[in-house]
């Protein structure tokens, strides 16, 4: 997107993103839900333009997202997006409830440490190396089960329409991108996990989440 929003400003937001990283789809759905326009900035992981220099200067550690506000460049995709709900609080994604709250730091956090940092780019190259292609997918799969087993659990009791209730929050932002992933990169059988299943539905009619989809994306393959 090329103009910034009325909403921040003069001052033109850029994302640094790869269409398939489930870390850049949970920025690009916040970003959508404020209501905030991007300049969208392809980082081709598979050519491994991540580790340039240009590129370690924003993000040392050489991982999309990276948010750049001005001056500021924001990386990881949990820090970004705090940063953005306390900068730009239209569209509030935490609730004020604690206990909600705190749901759903454990729901992001399930899926942002012990599912997705097993199923990266980075580490499905290295199993794919050392072991065989075939390998690299059960690896996955196996550790998406185990996080996704533990989400049904997690969220039973407190989702409504969305994962903590009737209003998209913090942890739908985390989940979406991972079962989007499970069901179109992994071919996971989802009957397991009929929660996650209906999420997927529900984020499936919302606009800001259809249009953070990697599809959508203009570094997509067409």
């Amino acid at each position: 997107m090329a103009t910034a929003s009325d909403n921040n400003g003069d001052q033109q937001l850029k994302l640094y993103s790869y269409h398939r990283s489930s870390c850049s789809f949970r920025v690009r759905i916040a970003l959508n839900l404020k209501g905030l326009k991007y300049e969208y900035k392809a980082v081709n992981l598979l050519k491994g333009e991540q580790f340039s220099p240009e590129f370690r200067k924003l993000n040392p550690i050489g991982y999309v997202p990276v948010l750049v506000d001005g001056d500021l460049a924001v990386s990881d995709s949990f820090a970004i997006l705090l940063y953005l709900e306390e900068k730009y609080p239209q569209h509030p994604l935490l609730p004020k409830d604690l206990q909600r709250k705190a749901i759903n730091f454990q729901a992001a956090n399930i899926v942002c440490s012990s599912i997705q940092p097993l199923q990266n780019l980075a580490v499905l190259n290295y199993i794919e190396e050392r072991v065989s292609p075939d390998a690299k997918i059960e690896w996955a799969k196996v550790h998406i089960e185990k996080g996704f087993a533990a989400l049904e659990d997690l969220l039973r009791n407190y989702a409504g329409r969305y994962a903590t209730g009737d209003e998209v929050s913090f942890a739908d932002l985390f989940l979406a991108p991972q079962i989007h992933a499970a069901f179109t990169r992994f071919n996971l059988d989802m009957t397991r996990f009929p929660l996650l299943s209906r999420l997927h539905e529900a984020y499936n009619e919302i606009p800001a989440f259809v249009d953070a989809r990697p599809d959508k994306q203009p570094d997509a393959p067409s």
